[in-house]
């Protein structure tokens, strides 16, 4: 069995950002236009009239300020309220493929590392541009990089899912080392014109590189234990896919895109969560009060107070978990490896951390590392 250790992370921010205030302009004017055409239906009580947004509104509710998107015009247009991303031929690289190839590369730069020493590409995301060939077999060919790859979903926690299957085939020695990318082009199964939701993703590509732990004399995080956990919950889902076509419902049905049940998600996974992560501690023998970080998943601020809480028995103090929901939004499974790239490089050699992720499934995903 072989030690392992993340030598290298990456992320791929898209250059194109909306703030709140952007966002709500362009939804309310949306919400007068529907809300004008459906004028007679709303008068005669048949239809309830939509709701106006409020960049306090999402403040309140989700501690988000920004987001990054590929494509800005698309999303703020009143007629369309969703993103414009032209169809490449086959002979093109996908959108996915293109920003994950980006994280990937940065990611090899960090760990001083070349594509030729990849053994192992998993993409990992909550969503597939397309259901074959793998993206990670795409990234793998754009990359030049050798060995295999493959794809994996568990929604929000795919990338710390992704991290485990890495470093079991690296303990184990079927590998040397491996790339977890996570490209997250959320802005795409988003319902932008959904008040409840609209505000809450952002897109982004994330990667992370591990090797083993063999005479490591860079910056690095040893892996100390990893640990997953899955539950079945409809109050998380997306029903978009290829059997869409075959379905006799209407195409623009609702719950083709994101939907939430948000109260029960809030009143369900916290408990679930918190508890994992303190078997996983316990069972790993490492005490909460060894942890000098927790990179939470970031899909909600309170969420993430009260897990922060929850796991230390405190509240945390400034910096000891970090978020970076204000300025990306929830990018899904890449949100606790950006706030992981951003904030370890002040962590001292011998100090504990926590990267967690949950989500859709439901799902929990944590990791606990050391600084090398």
């Amino acid at each position: 069995m072989h030690d392992v250790a993340i030598t290298g992370t990456g992320v791929f921010t898209p250059a194109e950002r909306i703030t709140n205030d952007e966002l709500v302009a362009a939804f309310n004017r949306y919400v007068d236009l529907w809300n004008a055409e459906n004028a007679e239906e709303i008068e005669a009580g048949l239809i309830s009239p939509k709701a106006h947004s409020s960049s306090d509104f999402i403040t309140a509710a989700s501690g988000i300020e920004n987001r990054y998107v590929l494509d800005k015009e698309g999303v703020l247009d009143p007629s369309r309220m969703y993103p414009r991303l032209p169809g490449r031929t086959d002979d093109e690289p996908g959108y996915m493929a293109e920003i994950g190839l980006d994280a990937a590369q940065k990611a090899l730069s960090v760990a001083g590392r070349a594509a030729e020493d990849v053994d192992l590409i998993i993409c990992a995301a909550s969503n597939m541009e397309r259901a074959y060939p793998a993206v990670g077999v795409e990234i793998q060919q754009l990359l030049g990089a050798g060995g295999f790859a493959f794809d994996m979903n568990v929604a929000c926690s795919s990338a710390t899912f992704g991290i485990q299957a890495a470093a079991d085939m690296i303990r184990s020695g079927s590998v040397r080392t491996a790339l977890v990318v996570s490209p997250e082009i959320c802005s795409a199964h988003l319902e932008w014109r959904d008040r409840d939701c609209h505000f809450i993703f952002g897109d982004v590509a994330t990667a992370v590189f591990l090797e083993r732990d063999e005479g490591l004399e860079g910056d690095h995080f040893k892996v100390l234990s990893t640990r997953c956990a899955t539950q079945f919950s409809n109050n998380i889902r997306n029903n978009n896919g290829y059997l869409r076509r075959t379905h006799d419902q209407m195409e623009d049905r609702r719950d083709m895109q994101f939907m939430q049940n948000g109260r029960k998600v809030f009143k369900e996974v916290l408990p679930l969560v918190s508890a994992h992560i303190a078997d996983h501690l316990t069972d790993t023998g490492v005490a909460a009060d060894d942890l000098r970080r927790l990179w939470l998943h970031q899909a909600n601020k309170s969420m993430n107070d009260y897990i922060g809480k929850k796991v230390l028995g405190r509240a945390p103090e400034p910096g000891e978990q970090p978020n970076i929901l204000q300025d990306y939004a929830n990018t899904s499974s890449a949100g606790s490896i950006i706030a992981f790239s951003k904030y370890n490089s002040d962590m001292a050699s011998g100090a504990r951390g926590l990267i967690c992720s949950f989500g859709a499934g439901y799902s929990v995903g944590s990791v606990i590392v050391e600084k090398g």
